[in-house]
């Protein structure tokens, strides 16, 4: 068994996995050429779990996501193995695939106002989930449409119902976008940052409605940001990805206590810190920018920005694999991992 499978079966442990992806890759056919995107991502989500997934733009990210429910264009190439619980979503016919989307994995994506249509009331948007989907009547999806709006926080729901899209707030059309996701009970909810260009209150008001949805319903969440913020208040487990591959996985707090892959520490290094960076010290930045690959090297990808690579790193690919020794579910894959933090040495009495 791989370290990747003991990880999946660690996580299968604390709850059947819901969503398992082997081996998927992405690439796209451009003008310039083919890009790849997605290189051999292992995922599990158990059910009732938060998993964030972070890294810079251009990380493959929301290729991921948008590649789990066959939401990419005809000119992506995907292989690999996505499965919801049990079934074979890569490969599988579009009729399949449409009656997965919204009902069994469904989307909340980053700006409301380009996914809203404008001239119809979002009540009625609501209603159409549900009329699709559930086969309710015009009624009947109204009123559930009314119970979805106070259910994601929206006050006045039976008059909000019959608002249009420009008549609320973002924070607002972001929780109708929740309330249409989560309509017919989806198994997995994906937010592709679902809390970009809100205020800071309005976010935690979003980040609270997502935690709601996982303990009331048991909603399994993949939650993808680049803001570690948002994962440090939502998520129960971590993956990292750099140029299309996950190269740490860890639960959440043994994230942040200690990142080992060289990339995940510079991330966390150019996050502000209240009182560190209160005028007094500047951010780390990571120099240079993501690479765009037409075809994944042997070798690791961050070598070319990494304080720490030499001819071992620009040479072969590091596994993703288990580091440290007391937490066996902390996956990363670095030939030079972050040396671990030195333990206080007790006293002793004479």
């Amino acid at each position: 068994m791989t370290t990747v499978e003991r990880a999946a079966a660690s996580s299968a442990a604390v709850g059947t996995p819901v969503l398992d992806v082997r081996d998927l890759s992405v690439s796209f056919t451009t003008e310039g050429g083919t890009v790849s995107a997605v290189d051999r991502v292992n995922l599990d989500l158990a059910s009732g779990e938060i998993v964030g997934m972070v890294g810079e733009s251009g990380c493959g990210k929301s290729v991921t996501a948008m590649s789990i429910a066959g939401l990419l264009p005809d000119s992506a190439r995907v292989s690999g193995s996505v499965r919801l619980e049990g079934t074979e979503l890569v490969g599988a016919r579009e009729s399949v695939l449409r009656r997965v989307r919204g009902k069994e994995i469904a989307y909340i994506f980053q700006e409301p106002m380009t996914s809203l249509n404008p001239v119809l009331t979002v009540g009625r948007q609501i209603g159409e989930v549900l009329q699709v989907h559930e086969r309710m009547s015009k009624r009947a999806a109204r009123a559930r449409a009314v119970e979805l709006l106070s259910l994601v926080g929206i006050p006045s729901a039976a008059k909000r119902v019959d608002n249009y899209p420009h008549q609320l707030s973002g924070g607002m059309r972001q929780r109708v976008m929740i309330a249409m996701a989560v309509a017919c009970g989806p198994k997995v909810l994906v937010a592709d940052e679902p809390t970009t260009a809100l205020d800071v209150t309005v976010q935690a008001g979003i980040l609270q409605v997502l935690r709601d949805l996982r303990d009331r319903l048991g909603t399994t969440i993949l939650v993808i940001t680049h803001d570690l913020g948002v994962i440090a208040d939502i998520a129960d487990r971590v993956v990292v990805m750099y140029a299309g591959r996950v190269v740490e996985q860890a639960p959440v707090t043994d994230l942040f206590a200690h990142p080992y892959h060289r990339y995940t520490a510079g991330l966390l290094a150019a996050s502000p810190t209240p009182g560190k960076h209160a005028g007094t010290e500047r951010l780390q930045e990571i120099p240079g920018l993501v690479p765009v690959l037409s075809i994944q090297p042997d070798a690791c990808t961050f070598a070319d920005r990494c304080p720490a690579a030499d001819a071992r790193c620009r040479e072969a690919a590091p596994p993703l694999e288990a580091v440290g020794t007391a937490v066996t579910d902390h996956l990363a894959a670095c030939w030079h991992p972050c040396p671990a933090p030195r333990t206080q040495p007790q006293e002793t009495t004479a």
